[in-house]
């Protein structure tokens, strides 16, 4: 057969190969995104019918192959590679010893991929060059790989895969053997066989009844894997920045041929200019939102891929800082691709106040509660349109926006913030990057994520609420223990008062009561410095227990009986804050001298226990009894004294606990009562005798 009726021959056998794989394309671009795995299989049916076209254009240009015909054949063979991979799914073996833990069969068929794509890379794909060995080998490892995948994605299906599968599985891998076949007996005979080159057109073509077949039993197959949005927005654009970089060198070359000696300036100048272009087109806030909306609308069944924008709105939610009202307008208008927008937010007074504005001026218009708009968005819960409400004024029943609202700079949409069935605020956002139609989906999108950022604010607002709460709390706290310390020094001094007509000539009483009156000085003093300053921490040092003590038993002086001290071993110390510590001891002190008649005793013993200090109150007094004890010793606000509060017993307790010991008592009606405080030795102390 003569040269030319041969490529006559295989026009006809590719052109019917194109015809049949653009058949089987029209279907899947119309409707890809109800069929599993349509992107992929498109994708391969459209490389399939371009390869199969430009081999019909070669050989009506007499000739087998051209250079365009090579790399379509690249794209195909990887196109139907990548339809494998993903209808493969879970590819994994436990306990494989390879790489990446693939299987032994696909393994190698990746290897043969990468040699093949290697080869085409590196310029040896050309079949011109068949002095040389590798690019027939390369298209045969291509071919062997095929075939491998092929042989995976069937047999790791269970059977009712396998019926779905089955016959896509013998038509991709008939194609695969076929180029086995023609490029392994072109490796034995050093050169292509032209006849089996003619008619691997229409070998590709009767494959495409089989895939057609399998198509009608899409619904059956199953996958882990899938093209997410993100990978899908990256590809188109570095597919789209390919196209544009090929034209613009076409056109560059074109300068320069045609350009004479300017030609060189001008194709640098051009190109220059355009990879400026590009990169203003890539970094476009708009086209880059443009290009989302296309992908969503045109390769996906729903607008948004749920998984990623609910990751990315709760991440932009859950940031740090405190400018959450920022963060929710940004996470709410990013769903719709909306440059900025302002938040109101319900206040006390029951009236909207701007909260917080993102990319847009600041407002300071305040909405009433009870306003049109407040009172039909906390009613009906709906995303208005303002567009709509011009357009469509019907759709709004009821509604009359304001005029701030009006006069909104690009205003486009409010979104209502729902607590339940109240309203918490809203979003005014402006209008979109790129046009958004907002369909369900959109809405429902919005009024769950205005939801879900109201929660987010009114959890804010709660804690921020309750920080108040319980500074207040600490400060009436601190006010309740210094009107207890107050109570205390009155005391003091209205006992000195009452001696004084008495023992007023008498030295010792008048050292006496210039000590008390100084001592209870410098205590209010202390307890003003306390009340201002109610955020300042104490600072715990080491204290010499016994000078506390004998500080503590100073301010007790007027009072009869007089405490006496015994101290059993000295120089002990502990870890505690001075001030507080001799006001803990000194409530003790008072409420035994108080406990106990003037003719009684009450003593004060210091000594060592082991790996801790004591310090015990005796006295003889009234004693309590086992039930007082247990059930109103320490619970504050109880008192058996009629001008006592209750607290001092209460918070000797609470601090002790917090040094790390522990307070423990023991009485007895009418023998009297003992207060053991034990607290931990100074560590630094304790150690430093270890080593001695």
């Amino acid at each position: 057969m003569d040269s030319v009726s041969l490529t006559r021959i295989a026009a006809f056998s590719y052109g019917f190969a194109a015809i049949g794989f653009v058949a089987l394309a029209v279907p899947l671009l119309t409707g890809w995104r109800r069929r599993a795995y349509g992107p992929v299989l498109t994708l391969a049916c459209v490389a399939t019918a371009l390869w199969a076209a430009a081999l019909t254009a070669a050989a009506s240009d007499r000739m087998l192959w051209t250079d365009l015909s090579d790399a379509m054949e690249v794209a195909r063979n990887a196109a139907w590679s990548l339809f494998l991979v993903v209808l493969l799914g879970d590819y994994h073996q436990k306990g494989s010893r390879l790489p990446f833990g693939l299987r032994p069969s696909l393994f190698i068929a990746a290897v043969c991929y990468l040699l093949a794509l290697g080869a085409a890379f590196a310029g040896y794909w050309d079949l011109a060059l068949l002095d040389s060995v590798l690019p027939v080998t390369a298209r045969v490892a291509q071919a062997v790989g095929g075939m491998l995948l092929v042989e995976q994605a069937y047999r790791n299906k269970t059977a009712q895969e396998r019926w779905a599968i089955k016959f896509v599985c013998l038509a991709i891998g008939g194609m695969f053997a076929y180029d086995f076949y023609l490029y392994s007996h072109a490796m034995l005979f050093r050169e292509v066989d032209p006849d089996i080159w003619a008619a691997r057109g229409v070998v590709n073509a009767l494959t495409v009844p089989l895939i057609a077949v399998s198509m009608r039993r899409a619904k059956s197959w199953s996958s882990p894997l899938a093209v997410s949005r993100r990978a899908m927005f990256h590809s188109a654009a570095l597919f789209g920045s390919a196209i544009y970089l090929l034209a613009m060198g076409s056109a560059g070359y074109y300068l320069r041929y045609f350009g004479g000696s300017w030609g060189t300036v001008m194709q640098v100048t051009f190109l220059f200019g355009a990879l400026l272009l590009l990169a203003g087109i890539l970094f476009s806030g708009t086209f880059r939102a443009w290009l989302k909306v296309f992908i969503s609308k045109h390769f996906y069944s729903y607008g948004y891929d749920y998984r990623e924008e609910w990751m990315r709105f709760t991440r932009t939610l859950s940031g740090g800082g405190e400018n959450l009202g920022e963060r929710a307008i940004q996470a709410v208008a990013a769903l719709v691709e909306s440059p900025g927008g302002v938040l109101w937010q319900r206040r006390e007074s029951g009236n909207f106040e701007p909260l917080a504005h993102w990319q847009v001026p600041a407002v300071d218009t305040v909405e009433p509660g009870d306003s049109a708009l407040c009172r039909f968005l906390e009613s009906t819960q709906w995303v208005i349109d303002l567009g709509e409400t011009i357009t469509e004024p019907e759709k709004y029943d009821g509604l009359e926006l304001p005029q701030w609202l009006k006069d909104y700079p690009r205003g486009w949409l409010v979104v209502p913030l729902m607590m339940g069935s109240q309203l918490f605020g809203f979003v005014v956002l402006q209008t979109a990057r790129s046009p958004i139609k907002l369909n369900w989906e959109v809405i429902d999108l919005l009024d769950i994520a205005g939801s879900q950022a109201a929660s987010y604010l009114a959890q804010q607002e709660a804690a921020n609420a309750l920080m108040v709460a319980r500074q207040f709390e600490s400060f009436n706290r601190m006010s309740t223990f210094v009107v207890h310390d107050l109570k205390n020094l009155v005391s003091q001094l209205s006992l000195m008062n009452a001696n004084a007509e008495k023992h007023k000539d008498n030295p010792e009483f008048q050292a006496d009561m210039l000590e008390t009156v100084s001592l209870s000085v410098q205590k209010m003093r202390l307890m003003l410095q306390k009340l201002s300053r109610i955020d300042v921490q104490e600072t715990p040092a080491p204290q010499a227990l016994e000078t506390v003590v004998r500080q503590a038993m100073a301010g007790k002086a007027a009072f009869e009986p007089r405490p006496q001290l015994q101290v059993r071993e000295a120089g002990l110390r502990v870890l505690a804050d001075r001030e507080r510590l001799e006001r803990v001891l000194g409530h003790l002190i008072q409420n035994a001298i108080e406990a106990t008649p003037k003719t009684g005793s009450v003593t004060i013993s210091l000594a060592r226990a082991g790996e801790s200090v004591q310090v015990e109150i005796a006295d003889t007094g009234e004693g309590m009894s086992e039930d007082f004890i247990r059930e109103r010793l320490f619970k504050p606000f109880e008192s058996t004294k009629s001008a006592g509060m209750g607290i001092g017993v209460f918070e000797s307790r609470e601090y002790i606990n917090e040094l790390g010991g522990r307070l423990e008592v023991s009485s007895q009606p009418s023998l009297g009562t003992t207060f053991k405080v034990i607290l931990p030795l100074y560590q630094r102390d304790a150690l430093l005798e270890r080593a001695a």
